[in-house]
């Protein structure tokens, strides 16, 4: 006799607890053509959030979900962030929950535009590793205070053979500010 085939394929990504009543912001293309999110907590806690919006030109995605007793990030500013400031990049690291790596702070400002990556045009530059799985998590400042949203690494290439490889550079991440971050959630 022949089984029906099935096929689950799960994708990474994190988010950030923004607000207490259960807001959590991530990156548009960890939850973009997707049919289910679920969203887990440090603590283990699971929940399966509502989509509250997303804003695709500046790679952003409000969830909401409800669960008692939440975090909440302390905001930082990310307009006062200078060149050699310490950043800690925290997400869910290759399927390893609650990673933390640290870098500094490499350039403000930085346009991506040329990439076809997104329309956005003021990231955070580190060379915190943003690992797959860690778009959507909370880029931190020294205090511990929400900074950016972690978003990429610098465009992978493709060689004429095929196989997918990173031009010259190691360690070059980009994160959303957390002020343009604000005032899109605030939007939606």
């Amino acid at each position: 006799t022949s089984r029906p085939l099935t096929v689950t394929s799960r994708g990474l990504g994190s988010g950030v607890v923004i607000d207490h009543r259960g807001y959590v912001v991530t990156n548009w293309h960890v939850i973009r053509d997707v049919d289910e999110i679920l969203v887990e907590l440090a603590d283990g806690r699971m929940a399966v959030p509502q989509l509250i919006g997303t804003d695709p030109e500046t790679e952003l995605a409000l969830l909401k979900i409800d669960l008692p007793n939440l975090p909440e990030v302390r905001l930082g500013r990310s307009d006062t962030l200078e060149v050699g400031d310490v950043v800690l990049a925290i997400g869910n690291s290759l399927g390893l929950s609650q990673t933390v790596t640290m870098g500094i702070v490499s350039a403000t400002g930085r346009d991506l535009r040329i990439t076809a990556f997104t329309q956005f045009a003021d990231f955070i530059q580190t060379d915190a590793p943003i690992n797959a799985g860690v778009s959507g998590g909370a880029l931190v400042n020294a205090r511990g205070e929400l900074v950016g949203i972690n978003t990429a690494v610098y465009p992978r290439t493709r060689r004429s053979d095929g196989r997918t490889y990173t031009p010259g550079a190691e360690g070059i991440g980009f994160a959303i500010p957390v002020a343009t971050a604000k005032a899109v959630l605030d939007q939606i």
